[in-house]
């Protein structure tokens, strides 16, 4: 049986464990993140929404989730 590698990221302040290959649409995914509601930053850089399924997590990424709430 294979064993998984696993990598260490950072994900709003909180270090997480992942398999290599796992993209940004992965976690949004596992963590059942409303897409529409959110901003995803990786690495201090705002991500591109239609772009999260192709961006692969890389060992010690910095991920930053930050949700929109309404109000007025």
């Amino acid at each position: 049986m294979k064993k998984i590698k696993k990598i260490e990221i950072k994900v709003n302040g909180k270090f997480k464990f992942i398999p290599e290959n796992y993209k940004i649409s992965n976690l949004v995914t596992d963590l059942n993140i409303p897409l529409k509601k959110v901003a995803i930053e990786l690495n201090q850089e705002i991500i591109d929404k239609k772009k999260i399924s192709k961006i692969i997590l890389k060992k010690n990424d910095k991920i930053e989730i930050v949700h929109f709430i309404g109000g007025g």
